[in-house]
């Protein structure tokens, strides 16, 4: 119990971000890309619009596959161009 809370504390100090997207990419090495989707208001004429953005996570393992929902979090650059790490599946 006492290492969850520390956990979550570090998490709320640190401000780490965690999406929840689709895997629409699997063919590296021990990395996944993830599609995040989420829908902004347009400013002046109030139309949902949807933004789509998509990040390489590591996925140790190559346990996911394409069209699997995963949620990523923020980590440590791993490469270049990597700076996810899978946290589970949903």
């Amino acid at each position: 119990m006492k290492k969850e809370n520390e956990q979550k504390n570090i998490a709320d100090v640190k401000k780490i971000k965690i999406f929840s997207g689709k895997v629409v990419s699997d063919k590296m090495k021990d990395t996944i890309v993830v599609l995040i989707e989420s829908y902004k208001k347009h400013p002046m004429y109030g139309k949902y619009i949807k933004r789509q953005k998509r990040f390489k996570a590591h996925d140790a393992g190559n346990k996911h596959k394409i069209g699997d929902v995963v949620s990523i979090r923020e980590t440590r650059p791993i490469s270049k161009d990597k700076h996810f790490e899978v946290i589970s599946k949903e």
